[in-house]
């Protein structure tokens, strides 16, 4: 069923109407649980869900899986994200193709990321530059099958100058054939009411969902509102600096704060709201209820932090409410590429696969044009020292807690051991410290230091031998070619940040495994070649960063004794 005849007899009902968008995890595991999540929230009544589709085809078949899954078999009706900029038009075609196959009918057309330079834009042809080319080219090969949607920006594109040429252009893609606008998430509902009533102005009668993005946490709140480049009301701000170090302040804020935004826009005559969920459910539910959309689940073990292990355990309590307020809490504090990957929230939080994060103009304003790797060296050492706001691996600075070792890191970048991730060890501080801090209050949180790095293979082979004799490291090393190196016999997840709160089970939501390691080391390799590929081809700068991931390695490096805070650092002496 098409959502615009959904949505049309919502509104003959006079009903308000709900929908959940999901990304692909980046684990076959991750994804097997993602469809447990998503056929309990069918339960919530979702109008329909989409699934976002990854930048130039990166989680394609994942995003068909979800899709036809969803639609086929847990009977809910399906939007499938498409980009169409780093696509070839064969992709295209099979993508549109398979999805027809499966009955699903809508698409959320959308442009993507941009080329990088010239020599990525001739891999992929470039018939479809702009989500307006690919509406086009949908409704001249499949007429009116397909439900189209497009994109809306209440606070304008980006990269605009002009929030008129912005509706200029969406006016362009409804008249095209799209039936229905998805906005960009916001944080002011009158920002939104405002777009709305301009959109009307110029003749966009087509429906228009708000994008609704619980705050989860506070990082992937500041990473999502940095990355879309979104503004948000002081006051809010203001808010989440005063809890930022209590977690579960931050989600019951987040929580309180849809309720109202999602009051005010009622208010302003509008009906329906669309849910960037970050794969996340409690927050959800809670905000549904909040509203009166759903009746409030009986409580029998609501407020209790289960950690992954409740995802395979038997399940005590027969009821429906049991099983969900059980496994809708296990992974609700998300902790980056390092949760649990058996999470249905494991990866990317935009959910769009490797890139830089940043225009071209900005990455060589950024890194200028290395020649040898010292000066791949000194881009990592300056980005430690905070004279570089962002790596190809990393667009935010650097929390508070690298300050306890962020000498020892810049002499290791140096050192051509170039880090892309850390933590210092931590024995037991109080969870609402402000710098090393997380969880509910009145805890402890433990963490221990580990490494991850990208090194040569002969720095490689010289360390190692440092583990032979050390009882406490752990380690994972991979290339791009896949070969693998650990000195782990037994494979079990190793939890490196633990947390004990009052009335709750121990909380672990940093993990080091090796699906997680290797489902993250392919992208970390992918966003070499994203950097390559914004200088000429055979330029000393392209032929240099293409040699180093052709041959270095992704190192990560576990100090299992949390209470040597100086361990790590001393193999590399």
């Amino acid at each position: 069923m098409k959502i615009t005849s959904k949505i049309k007899q919502a509104l003959e009902e006079n009903r308000s109407f709900w929908s959940f968008e999901y990304f692909p995890p980046k684990t076959d595991e991750g994804v097997e649980n993602l469809f447990e999540r998503i056929q309990r929230m069918s339960g919530l009544k979702p109008e329909f869900i989409d699934v976002t589709w990854g930048a130039g085809g990166s989680t394609s078949d994942r995003t068909l899986e979800i899709c036809t899954t969803a639609q086929s078999y847990q009977n809910l009706e399906t939007c499938m994200h498409l980009t169409c900029t780093n696509m070839s038009k064969s992709k295209i075609d099979d993508a549109l193709r398979e999805a027809k196959s499966a009955g699903i009918q809508n698409i959320l057309a959308l442009r993507g990321d941009p080329p990088r330079n010239q020599e990525y834009a001739n891999e992929c042809e470039t018939q479809f530059r702009y989500a307006l080319d690919l509406v086009r080219y949908i409704r001249q090969e499949y007429g009116d099958y397909f439900c189209i949607g497009v994109a809306g920006y209440p606070e304008g594109l980006p990269e605009s100058d002009s929030k008129e040429k912005d509706l200029d252009i969406l006016k362009q893609k409804v008249d095209a054939g799209s039936d229905f606008v998805m906005s960009q998430i916001f944080f002011d509902p009158q920002l939104f009411l405002k777009f709305v009533e301009d959109c009307r102005e110029i003749g966009i009668t087509v429906p228009i969902l708000p994008g609704i993005m619980p705050i989860q946490t506070y990082t992937s709140f500041r990473r999502l509102t940095n990355l879309c480049q979104i503004e948000v009301p002081t006051h809010i701000l203001e808010i989440l600096e005063s809890i930022k170090g209590d977690d579960q302040a931050v989600k019951e804020f987040g929580v309180k704060f849809c309720i109202e935004m999602i009051q005010a826009l009622r208010q302003g005559g509008v009906n329906g709201f669309h849910f960037c969920t970050l794969n996340l459910e409690k927050s959800v539910r809670l905000i549904l209820e909040g509203c009166g959309f759903v009746e409030k689940q009986l409580t029998i073990i609501d407020g209790l932090a289960k950690n992954e292990a409740h995802l395979k355990a038997p399940i005590l309590n027969d009821s429906l409410e049991g099983i969900i307020l059980q496994n809708e809490s296990w992974d609700e504090f998300p902790n980056g590429r390092w949760g649990d990957s058996r999470s249905p929230a494991y990866g990317e939080i935009d959910g769009y696969g490797a890139s830089l994060k940043v225009t071209v103009q900005e990455a060589l304003k950024l890194w200028g044009y290395p020649v040898d790797k010292k000066d791949i060296s000194d881009i990592f050492s300056n980005y430690i020292q905070g004279q570089l706001k962002a790596l190809p691996w990393s667009d935010e600075p650097l929390f508070a807690e690298t300050d306890a070792i962020r000498e020892k890191l810049a002499d290791l970048n140096s050192k051509g051991f170039w880090t892309v991730g850390s933590q210092p060890a931590v024995n037991g501080v109080r969870s609402n410290d402000p710098v090393f801090g997380w969880g509910p209050k009145n805890g402890y949180v433990y963490q221990k230091a580990f490494l991850e790095f990208f090194t040569s293979p002969e720095e490689l082979e010289k360390i190692l031998v440092k583990f032979e004799n050390n009882p406490y490291i752990t380690f994972y090393a991979q290339n791009a070619k896949g070969d693998f190196k650990t000195n782990i016999e037994v494979e079990e997840p190793n939890a490196v940040t633990w947390g004990v709160f009052p009335s709750r089970e121990i909380a672990q939501p940093t993990m080091i495994e090796r699906v997680s390691f290797e489902a993250w080391g392919d992208e970390a390799f992918q966003i070499w070649n994203e950097w390559r590929m914004i200088y000429l081809p055979k330029s000393p700068s392209a032929k240099l960063i293409q040699e180093i991931a052709d041959t270095y390695y992704l190192v990560n490096i576990v100090h299992n004794d949390f209470q040597d805070s100086d361990g790590i650092f001393t193999l590399f002496q």
